[in-house]
């Protein structure tokens, strides 16, 4: 079975912390075996640094608080209510923020270098981070486990002890990483103590942005252990964002006095009345709009998070704010870069018009009523013994001989067609960009980089060479955890002005969302759908289900089909179970776990 990002092989073979620094506590063993370790004859126990640091950290800082000596520095535990685990790691001059979702198994984490408080990514991987800072936060869940608690509290007493009977402790840490290794790695086997976990292949560890900072969205209800510093428990740090107006925002964001012409104004986004304008919309119109006198405006966004959280329609929302014509390209895994700045096509115009020109040909109707009248007509010779056959050949000739005529006239034209992308670079738009990491070809992203340098140019095929207009805004919306999204190219990421993760909403904000769409008024229906929506996509994470979606496009679909069928469960098969996956059993385990907890046949 292939490890998880947390266990892979390089993992095993980073250096162990003092007292176990010593090679001969390295390696596999056959004894400190967990009561979940069920390999037979080949079972083995080893020491893995990461599990064994956040063993010690999590161990002094216990320590610390039991014996009320001072915390600082040791980094803090703690919950936000019953859905985050919320922890702080300190280490080499720096601290890593962890939440963990314990209804989905997703991390999200941030690092902070001290004295700095703006927070930088976190990735697992060689020379990056090793996972301890995650291991940490899930020390509390690890310790729900009757054999972890045990095996913890020994390890409490020989670091109290000062590591007086080494073998002893080595069975311990031994017994401590490898249950933390099975209940992890093997979560679907071991029941009630599996701990499930949903960390990408990549490494790369969802950040804690700077708008959930502001908003207070991590902000521990209490601390189990230690001192958060950065996370202030029970503290938001600004007042909540007052909604928005859509009469305080159409329109109040205009970049420059330019008059749109009647076409452009009817491609200028109309926001529907039950639409509540994000703030992320309104930041990029406001930096839009406040650095258009600098010498360098910020005209390039990204807008990343899962499907059916409201990117497409919040870059649609900024062309209202800033009333400017709204354009979309959906990027696919062939798009090349000719697709994105402009296509050659045969121009039909001038055959049309010589067609036009030219005599119209007798139908097959006039040859058969009276061919030898048609056969004067085409050659102006009168001969009652011409047949059809006579006339038909005598057509196709005729034929042949205007389109020879034509192409010798004309020759073989093409034009050079503009893209919605080249269109809005070319007449400041605002432009969406919709998953460019499902191109397959790096280099294609890259070609454009000429055009997302503000005021910069791109020479066309043609040899036209495009400036960028002052009033260009590019959007770019993604969905990094679909099936066949990539890593976003660095050098398109660092073009970006603003970064907005727009997170998956909760459940009120779903349920209030899917009833102004849709008109459906009853509240209480529509909660119980949506938490069969969220159920069934925790579980398709759980289950590694990725040959669908479930979110609230699903639960749109399912909500006006309810409407149409006035049966919930008969609707959900066709919307939310369908949609979630192909598979038959996936789609029976779904049935089973999640809609049917609610709505029972």
């Amino acid at each position: 079975m292939a490890r998880g990002k947390l266990f892979e092989a390089w993992t095993f073979k980073l250096s162990l912390p003092a007292p176990f620094d010593d090679p001969k506590f390295s390696g596999m063993h056959d004894f400190g075996l967990s009561q979940y370790n069920t390999a037979g004859r080949l079972r083995k126990a080893t020491l893995h640094a990461p599990s064994l640091r956040a063993l010690f950290a999590y161990a002094k800082l216990v320590i610390a608080t039991e014996q009320g000596a001072m915390t600082d520095g040791m980094g803090a535990i703690g919950h936000q209510e019953n859905t985050f685990r919320i922890s702080e790691y300190c280490s080499a001059n720096k601290t890593d923020c962890v939440v963990f979702n314990t209804t989905t198994g997703k991390f999200i984490a941030s690092q902070f270098e001290d004295g700095s408080d703006v927070p930088k990514p976190y990735t697992i991987g060689a020379g990056n981070g090793s996972g301890t800072a995650l291991f940490f936060c899930l020390m509390p869940i690890l310790e729900e486990d009757a054999e972890f608690q045990y095996s913890f509290a020994t390890f409490k007493d020989h670091m109290v002890n000062g590591w007086s009977d080494m073998d002893g402790a080595f069975e311990c840490a031994l017994r401590l990483c490898d249950n933390i290794y099975r209940r992890i790695e093997s979560a679907s086997q071991v029941g009630q103590a599996g701990v499930k976990l949903a960390v990408p292949t990549t490494g790369n560890i969802a950040a804690i942005s700077p708008l959930a900072l502001d908003k207070g969205s991590y902000a521990p209800t209490g601390a189990t252990y230690g001192e958060f510093k950065i996370l202030k428990v029970g503290v938001s740090n600004v007042v909540s964002t007052p909604v928005v107006s859509h009469r305080d925002f159409v329109g109040k964001y205009a970049l420059s006095q330019r008059q749109l012409t009647a076409r452009e104004d009817a491609m200028v986004p109309k926001l529907p009345d039950w639409y509540v304008i994000p703030k992320e919309v309104v930041r990029v119109c406001e930096h839009a709009k406040l650095t258009s006198q600098s010498s360098q405006p910020m005209r390039n966004f990204l807008f990343r998070g899962p499907a059916g959280t409201g990117k497409t329609m919040g870059a649609q929302a900024v062309a209202a704010g800033m009333h400017l014509p709204y354009t979309l390209m959906t990027c696919s895994a062939n798009t090349e870069i000719s697709d994105l700045v402009g296509q050659f096509i045969p121009d039909t115009s001038t055959a049309v018009e010589q067609a036009e020109n030219d005599g119209a040909l007798p139908t097959i109707a006039d040859i058969i009523m009276h061919p030898p009248s048609v056969y004067e007509e085409l050659t102006g010779v009168y001969d009652d013994a011409k047949t059809e056959d006579d006339v038909l050949a005598k057509l196709v000739e005729i034929a042949v001989g205007r389109l020879a005529q034509k192409e010798e006239k004309h020759g073989q034209r093409i034009r050079y067609v503009d893209t919605p992308l080249l269109e809005a670079i070319r007449y400041g738009y605002v432009a969406e960009l919709q998953e460019p990491s499902c191109i397959a070809n790096p280099g294609v992203l890259v070609g454009l980089n000429a055009l997302l340098d503000n005021c910069q140019a791109i020479t066309l095929p043609t040899g036209e060479r495009v400036q960028r207009h002052p009033d260009t805004v590019i959007i770019v919306t993604t969905n990094s955890d679909y099936e066949g999204c990539r890593p976003m190219n660095q050098s398109i990421i660092s073009r970006m002005d603003l970064i907005y993760d727009i997170e998956s909403p909760d459940l009120a904000t779903m349920v209030k969302r899917v009833m102004n769409v849709t008109g459906y008024t009853d509240e209480q229906e529509a909660t119980k759908m949506a938490i069969v929506v969220q159920d069934i996509a925790t579980r398709c994470r759980q289950t590694m289900i990725t040959d669908g979606s479930c979110g609230m496009r699903e639960l749109k679909a399912w909500v006006l089909s309810t409407m149409i069928t006035k049966d919930p469960y008969e609707s959900a098969l066709s919307t939310v179970i369908a949609s979630a996956s192909a598979d038959p059993e996936n789609r029976a385990d779904l049935i089973t776990t999640c809609l049917e907890k609610q709505y029972m046949r």
